[in-house]
């Protein structure tokens, strides 16, 4: 089995991350570790150039795995997996280490337990890595049914806005009538409009909306499931009594 060709590149953030964080001592010491083919600190890793860079250095020095060492994968995680695709490799090959978000901002007011714990959080990057497999998308079957919980104004726009698409909707409200606080109002801010006049034509829209099933006086009792397969369980209060 080949040995792995690992790159390691930190990023200095604009000095969001070095200010605080000893990006080149990290350089150093990942050179050193097994299989690190490349290790670099760039300014700004997210940038074009960079990300050129990266891509070249992965084609030139035939990595088959990444660890990057930047701020918050919510941020640039599609970014480097774009750059992965790029280069030919697997995007899932790529390990994101935080180091801004969770390093060098809750330590500012101390350089060098900063540096030391970039270090660990680096080093354990570094190991997973090692251990990364190629993956390819999956496709589940979704269903095309979304339920809405609240009927106030939000939840009536939300249940019209994904009626129209075609989708199945179940809006659940725990009072006896949709509208919520805005059915209590008179006008509206900014523009000072009748509030009932806006919320009326939307309430009736609800009720005959083919796309829609109301449930008034229900409220969610459980939810299981994941995206796209959730189980729901609403308990529904008596309407009246026989007599």
């Amino acid at each position: 089995m080949p040995q792995p060709k690992v790159g390691v590149f930190i990023c200095r953030c604009g000095g969001n991350i070095s200010d605080t964080v000893d990006c080149d001592h990290l350089r150093e010491k990942a050179s050193k570790w097994s299989y690190v083919v490349v290790a670099r600190v760039e300014d700004y890793l997210c940038s074009k150039p960079s990300q050129d860079r990266l891509v070249e250095a992965i084609k030139s020095r035939g990595l088959d795995r990444v660890v990057v060492a930047c701020c918050t994968p919510r941020m640039h995680l599609s970014t480097f997996h774009d750059a992965m695709r790029r280069a030919g490799l697997n995007p899932y090959m790529l390990e994101f280490v935080n180091i801004r978000e969770q390093c060098s901002w809750v330590h500012a007011d101390d350089k060098e337990a900063a540096t030391k714990k970039a270090l660990r959080l680096l080093k354990g990057g570094y190991e997973r890595c090692l251990e990364l497999e190629p993956l390819e998308p999956v496709e589940e079957p979704c269903r095309q049914e979304v339920l809405v919980i609240g009927g106030g104004i939000a939840g009536i726009t939300c249940s019209l806005e994904l009626a129209d698409k075609g989708y199945k909707v179940y809006l659940v409200e725990k009072g006896p009538s949709i509208g919520g606080n805005m059915a209590k109002l008179t006008k509206v801010f900014p523009t000072l409009d009748c509030a009932q006049c806006i919320l009326t034509p939307k309430m009736a829209e609800v009720s005959r909306h083919p796309n829609i099933t109301l449930l008034t006086l229900s409220e969610v009792e459980n939810i299981e499931g994941y995206p796209g397969n959730y189980t729901v369980k609403v308990k529904v209060k008596p309407r009246g009594v026989d007599v």
